[in-house]
């Protein structure tokens, strides 16, 4: 670990520092390390690195920024993704069965069965992709060719880095992840997640980059999943929709509650929903979860120029097997890889050609900020009527 760069500022002692906690490349590797953000004129700032020990999460590295009330986790051991969230007694992720974080070498991603990936899915966060990001696929000879959500969430960062800037006051993460295959593919994940002081959002910043001398496509799916107590029975999925489509029979069979939360239900089947978004004359758009009592939500900010579509996963079983939503804004639809081929939706990349794309996601925990939200949606949902698909839309779903 090293320090990078220290600039002074006027007034109080503010500076902007960089370390490096892991660089595979120059043989750099940090297990501990700790700081504190009073030397940057940052009272409230706590920022922890280490590694858990013990069952399947054995190895795993975790990095924990604490801003006042407000705290938020990152995973580099698995692809960079954002563990769990925290602002005041509210905390912000789901109830897995699966309670890791677990170490990817415990997620047998390539099973025949191409299902292996749900055997590390605990995140708030989980990015799918780069390569596919879908429902796995099979060769013609019955061989698993794409499994389930793709690698990236199963690959540990190559380098990372955390930033402190104490007079923008803004905490920053920042990894490096390649997904490689020889004779294959040759992609690479850039992500930095930030925080600014006092607020209680994360912005995730991501450049996919084509390393091969080939030309290359990528897809990316954000898989963000929420519980307790964004999500209750009468929790509500509200966005400026354009047009909304079933993905199967079972999810046209509820298309008039389609946006609501039942409680939960021991041994229902999950639905998904797919969709696209209006936005404003800037590709700006948003999406809002909130609680039946609108006094918890989380929203999502993205571009629909780099994130055209989004899907709606509601998983109502009993809480103790999963009880979770899905808020899924992507470059294409979790169908499997040909089938989104087919029709075009993925990322071309040239030889050394990049892609940006990411989100921004607000914890809202007033009545008042969840109706300005609210009021944002309706403003864009103005821009035209929603287009709803009766059943499955033989250009949007493989079922």
């Amino acid at each position: 670990m090293h320090g990078t760069e220290a600039v002074e500022c006027e007034g109080s002692c503010l500076m902007s520092q960089t370390w490096t906690l892991l660089d595979t490349t120059e043989g750099q590797f940090t297990e501990s390390w700790a700081f504190d953000g009073s030397s940057v004129g940052w009272e409230d700032l706590q920022i922890h690195a280490h590694r858990l020990r013990g069952g399947k999460r054995d190895g795993v590295d975790l990095i924990s920024v604490q801003d006042g009330d407000f705290s938020w986790s990152v995973i580099p051991t698995r692809g960079m993704n954002l563990w769990k969230a925290q602002l005041a007694d509210w905390s912000v992720g789901w109830n897995s069965p699966v309670q890791g974080p677990v170490h990817p070498h415990h997620v047998p991603v390539h099973e025949p069965s191409g299902l292996g990936w749900l055997d590390g899915f605990d995140e708030l966060l989980a990015r799918c992709g780069l390569e596919s990001n879908g429902a796995p696929e099979f060769d013609e000879d019955g061989r698993l060719a794409y499994p389930l959500h793709g690698k990236i969430s199963n690959i540990p960062a190559s380098k990372v880095t955390v930033s402190v800037d104490g007079k923008n006051g803004s905490v920053s993460i920042s990894g490096t992840v390649l997904e490689s295959r020889f004779h294959f593919s040759k992609l690479q994940l850039e992500t930095t997640l930030t925080s600014q002081r006092g607020v209680p959002t994360i912005s995730i910043e991501d450049t996919i980059s084509n390393l091969s001398a080939s030309p290359a496509e990528a897809q990316m799916l954000y898989h963000l999943n929420l519980g307790d107590p964004v999500l209750d029975g009468g929790a509500q999925f509200n966005a400026p929709v354009k047009r909304l489509v079933p993905r199967n029979a079972h999810a046209a069979s509820s298309l008039n509650s389609w946006n609501n939360y039942p409680a939960p239900q021991p041994g229902i089947e999950e639905q998904v929903y797919f969709m696209s978004m209006h936005a404003d004359e800037k590709q700006k758009t948003l999406a809002l979860l909130k609680n039946a009592h609108s006094t918890h939500g989380c929203c999502l900010r993205y571009d629909t120029t780099s994130l055209p579509y989004f899907s709606l996963w509601k998983n109502p079983p009993a809480f103790e097997d999963g009880y979770v939503p899905g808020l899924e804004p992507g470059t294409n639809f979790p169908t499997p890889r040909s089938f989104e081929g087919d029709h075009k939706r993925f990322i071309p990349l040239a030889p050394g050609e990049q892609a940006q794309l990411g989100f921004t996601l607000e914890l809202l925990d007033s009545e008042e900020a969840i109706s300005a939200r609210d009021q944002e949606i309706a403003t864009l949902q103005k821009e035209g009527a929603t287009q709803v698909d009766a059943e499955p839309a033989a250009d949007w779903c493989a079922d």
